[in-house]
């Protein structure tokens, strides 16, 4: 058993990352004791590490604690990406108050921009939701975890591809995914393991080639690929206009009679670069 107290420069609004996260059934946390548990694969080998916060929105503590010394520094690592706790929101702060969506900005002051454990689980997670209400989305993706996942420490671990590969997509049409999204799902997993999609190779490339490479597989579209750079990868610049829950955002926050088309979007949004990841986010948490 290994314990480490970490340091974050604040704002920053845990209980936020909780009320976000807690949508996502498969997910092990606890608001009241501000505690998540989370799945980390390292070295190819599932752990369960609790991350706990003890201090306060403008001088962040937290406790992260796993039971494997060995994978300590490796698991902090992890951590710290994931929950971003390395990008200072202070310059977020600054660059928003100028800007025509301040006052969501304030509202939600000290949110960050978490990121999904895994990024299979991420890329999966983002194909099971495309086109699909948040509800049912999240259905599916429990359905999914728990049906071909595992479980470590009462903590759901999603499936690795090469035990997605295997399957046939009567498995999945049989948990109420449609055919074509069975064969999305599958197929990708099959390309990871024939070595045409490399995702460690992704955090590599630029978002534009990361879309690119993406967009090549059968059922991924720019969607799924800028979520998967935003959620998976952390590049804090991207901006999915065909998200419908950003264009209901976007209508309710300028009033708009009906959803904003892409030049307006485009004309929006001019001053919210370098951070429109952010933004896509305060935007969300607007309607949440």
């Amino acid at each position: 058993m290994w314990s480490e107290t970490v340091k974050v420069d604040g704002p920053y609004h845990f209980e936020q990352v909780l009320d976000r996260i807690s949508m996502d059934p498969v997910v092990a946390l606890n608001q009241e004791e501000r505690y998540i548990q989370v799945p980390l694969v390292i070295e190819d080998e599932p752990y369960v590490v609790k991350v706990q916060a003890l201090g306060t929105v403008e001088e962040p503590v937290f406790n992260i604690s796993g039971t494997d010394g060995e994978t300590k520094i490796q698991a902090i690592e992890k951590i710290r990406r994931i929950f971003q706790w390395d990008f200072s929101l202070h310059a977020l702060t600054d660059h928003f108050k100028q800007t025509n969506i301040s006052q969501i900005f304030e509202q939600h002051a000290g949110t960050p921009l978490v990121l999904e454990f895994d990024l299979y689980s991420c890329l999966m997670k983002c194909i099971i939701h495309q086109q699909l209400n948040l509800a049912f989305a999240h259905t599916l993706s429990e359905r999914f975890v728990k049906t071909f996942g595992h479980q470590v420490d009462d903590v759901w671990f999603y499936p690795k591809p090469e035990q997605v590969a295997v399957l046939e997509y009567e498995q999945l049409t049989e948990l109420q995914f449609s055919r074509r999204k069975a064969e999305y799902v599958i197929d990708t997993s099959r390309l990871i393991m024939e070595g045409k999609l490399n995702l460690e190779k992704l955090d590599e490339l630029s978002d534009e080639d990361v879309i690119k490479e993406l967009v090549k597989i059968r059922g991924i579209g720019p969607w799924t690929a800028q979520n998967v750079l935003l959620s998976g990868l952390g590049r804090p610049n991207l901006f999915p206009k065909a998200d419908i829950g950003i264009q209901k955002a976007i209508q309710k926050h300028f009033k708009l009679e009906k959803k904003p088309t892409s030049e307006e979007m485009d004309q929006f949004s001019e001053a919210w670069s370098p951070y429109l990841s952010y933004a896509t986010l305060y935007l969300w948490r607007s309607i949440e």
